[in-house]
């Protein structure tokens, strides 16, 4: 990355509220965004679907084979303590875009964001990045409008491009998708009336609000993880965090992760087949509904939407209901001054690679309290934290296009002198900056991580270290 990037994405970090819009005046125009739109989500049959029909090749989906489907697939493996099982899942083999336009305003850089809708939003809009489109939807399948902004995002020749890189989504709930998280900047002179529902954010302000329930949206947490405060690279030194020209020394090398990650990927089997969705054992349907008896997991529904600020005014469409919320958790710790992670190597159905780098606790499926005997690492100690030692604790919506109102709880804990030195073979303590690095390349940390680690501000001391607040 550009060190001229890094500059320009501190520059707004560290402008905490803005003179253009003030946190005041965003809670103002959020709170009339909600009020100036009809919106209306109602639960319907599946018979009930426009244009939507159940195959037994395809599973569930739409008559134009665009947009997304609801498939089964089979799954066999030797991580974890499940070997086999089969479960419905989202095939959206599209690559969308996920971009943030930015440009100086009174000299500060600011990025445009929008209040937008999606049928499955907790509090019905949550802000979303400029454009957030699927490839079918700025395709213009639907046969609605095209997405505004989208002319900035499919011709970058002319733009300066400040990130730019392929992420990949939910693991156990897409098949292998990825989006392209990117961020773009224009002159301070363009763009100058943006309607009603976007609005100038500083990120500073921005990192205010990631503090909020269920306000900033996954898709722009995810691009926003992609923004760098820092040198970035492989060098020869790249075994040192730099910070404003002081070095600190990680506890593991670039090399050292890296080799550490691929005997992960080597060390667990992943084998996933597609298959009809009516052969996936135990999960029944009716006509509401795609379930598993146990009441764990992930329900499918159907939805039918209206909203009159989207590109159709109404639509119906498949969603996936989570049926338990679930915790997310970084651990963390600083080695030698130098703030680290503690990140798991974990498998899941949908990966690209076989393992992605996830959070330290990441829990989303199941009912954790109802079986004690088969708790996740870590859970416990994160749960159990005294106050003093937290230094996030939100509820965060996941993307609400696919999942009905699915919040997890998103925590970042300190580890106290306590915390087992010992580890599992499939943990690692990873430095803030390397994270950072590897986030620049496809399919080695997760979304449920990346949407953590946009939580965390630079540091205001100039080392780079998380500050306990």
């Amino acid at each position: 990355m550009n060190p001229s990037h890094d500059r320009l994405f501190l520059e707004s970090a560290h402008c905490a509220d803005s003179h253009v819009f003030s946190l005041a005046d965003f809670d103002d125009w959020f709170t009339r965004g909600i009020q100036r739109h009809r919106f209306r989500i109602e639960q319907i049959p599946f018979a009930a679907l426009d244009k939507w029909h159940f195959s037994e090749s395809r599973g569930l989906g739409h008559d134009s084979g665009k947009f997304f489907t609801i498939e089964g697939i089979s799954v066999e493996t030797n991580y974890g303590s499940v070997p086999r099982w089969s479960q419905p899942i989202i095939n959206q083999p599209e690559v969308g875009f996920l971009g943030f336009i930015v440009k100086r305003i009174r000299g500060i850089p600011h990025f445009l964001m929008q209040a937008k809708m999606e049928p499955g939003n907790i509090n019905m809009i949550q802000l979303a990045p400029t454009l957030q489109a699927t490839r079918s939807n700025y395709t213009r399948v639907h046969q609605g409008k095209s997405p505004p902004f989208l002319e900035y995002f499919r011709d970058t020749a002319r733009r300066r491009v400040l990130v730019d890189v392929l992420q990949s989504e939910q693991g156990g709930r897409f098949l292998r998708k990825r989006n392209r998280n990117i961020v773009i900047e224009v002159g301070p002179d363009e763009l100058t009336d943006v309607g009603e529902d976007y609005i100038w954010l500083t990120l500073g302000q921005i990192q205010r609000l990631l503090r909020r329930d269920n306000t900033i949206n996954m898709d722009a947490r995810t691009v926003l993880a992609c923004i760098s405060f820092h040198r970035q690279g492989f060098d020869a030194g790249d075994d040192l965090d730099e910070f404003h020209g002081q070095r600190h020394r990680p506890l593991h090398g670039m090399g050292e992760i890296l080799t550490w990650f691929t005997e992960q990927k080597c060390r667990y089997d992943l084998e996933v087949q597609r298959i009809p969705l009516a052969a996936v054992s135990e999960w029944r349907r009716d006509e509401c509904r795609i379930f598993h008896p146990s009441g764990d997991f992930f329900e499918v529904i159907a939805v039918k939407v209206e909203a009159d600020n989207r590109e159709v005014p109404s639509w119906t469409q498949p969603i996936v209901r989570p049926c338990k919320q679930g915790v997310i958790a970084l651990i963390a710790r600083e080695f030698d001054g130098v703030l680290h992670f503690l990140i798991q190597a974990k498998v899941e159905a949908g990966n690209f690679d076989v393992v992605e780098m996830a959070p330290s606790v990441q829990c989303m499926t199941g009912d954790y309290r109802r079986h004690p005997g088969n708790r996740p690492a870590f859970l416990d100690y994160v749960l159990e934290a005294p106050p003093s030692s937290v230094y996030l604790d939100v509820l965060q919506s996941e993307e609400g296009g696919r999942f009905y109102r699915e919040e997890n709880r998103n925590m970042i804990v300190w580890a106290d002198d306590a915390f087992p030195s010992d580890l599992p073979d499939n943990y690692i303590w990873v430095s803030y900056t390397q994270l950072k690095t590897l986030i620049r390349f496809n399919n080695i940390v997760n979304i449920q991580a990346r949407c953590l680690l946009a939580c965390v501000p630079p540091g205001l001391d100039g080392a780079g270290r998380l500050q306990r607040v």
